[in-house]
């Protein structure tokens, strides 16, 4: 059975207009067919008068990926108030306005292209207040993992419509709360991390899933949101794991059906779901492969 996506704070914008187009082809016999395939575009981000990042996107939630984007590369200031958000469609650019001044052309020259799809960037030093994180010991419950899978990846998503895309749902213990998607994973996470900021939520006490590999990049944006557990269908790379394990978060992949690996923070988990009384996935869903 497909869950409700009316059970979700935000559910998947999968009908959204502009984010898919119709596109003819041949396919593998010859025949001709129409299949509907993921729109992108550019957004340029400013912070007050300064231009810092065009980013590739879906288009959708612009305010929420402009705030943060900027949270999470640290241009943002815990409680730094944040007077407007301008968007501007025609022109393709968020203007997010606050009451403090912007320099960072220093920072702006420190740019490294990280291995996301959709190639997401990050500016200055990738660990920088990474040392000052603590994150919280809050437990987390095998229960849940096999529950929010369930409700994700039988969720109604442009993934599910079209493909190509990714998706990164913020849960609360065995609820999925926000889900966002966009044709980078840097790009959903930085959307939930805007609305975060935007409804004054923490994440002390949340999950963010992830169909996405788990890069250095996944990890520090997750950590510097203070979310203490990270999930993916999907595997880990060397590095995400060795900063996952130093700064204290669990770090959990290649979550698919009854399986799955913890290679940072199993401290925090209490095992109470045989997964022998899991039940298989079934329907079309996520391949894991993303």
């Amino acid at each position: 059975m497909i869950e409700n996506s009316s059970n979700y704070v935000i559910p998947p914008n999968n009908t959204g207009d502009g984010l898919t187009r119709v596109v003819s082809g041949r396919d593998h016999t010859g025949a001709v067919q129409e299949i509907p395939v993921v729109e992108e575009r550019p957004l340029t981000i400013f912070l007050n008068g300064q231009e810092i990042v065009t980013a590739m996107t879906i288009g959708d939630y612009p305010a929420y990926l402009a705030l943060g984007f900027l949270r999470n590369q640290g241009m943002l200031a815990v409680g730094e108030s944040v007077l407007g958000v301008d968007y501007d469609e025609e022109l393709e650019t968020v203007v997010v306005r606050t009451d403090g001044s912007t320099i960072y052309e220093e920072k702006l020259k420190k740019k490294t292209r990280t291995s996301g799809c959709a190639v997401g960037t990050v500016f200055g030093d990738m660990m920088e207040g990474l040392d000052q994180v603590v994150l919280p010991k809050a437990e987390l419950r095998t229960s849940w993992l096999y529950a929010l899978a369930r409700q994700i990846n039988q969720t109604p998503s442009l993934y599910l419509a079209a493909g190509a895309i990714h998706g990164s749902v913020l849960c609360r213990e065995d609820r999925p709360l926000v889900y966002m998607e966009d044709v980078g994973r840097h790009n959903a996470v930085d959307k939930i991390a805007g609305w975060m900021l935007s409804e004054k939520v923490e994440g002390g006490d949340k999950i963010m899933y992830t169909t996405g590999r788990l890069t250095s990049e996944m990890v520090i944006k997750c950590a510097l949101m203070g979310i203490p557990v990270l999930v993916s269908r999907s595997g880990f790379t060397a590095w995400g794991v060795e900063i996952a394990q130093q700064v204290g978060l669990t770090l959990i992949g290649r979550m698919r059906g009854k399986r799955f690996m913890c290679l940072s923070g199993a401290d925090r988990m209490i095992w109470d779901a045989d997964p022998d009384h899991v039940a298989e996935e079934k329907g079309k869903r996520r391949s894991g492969n993303e």
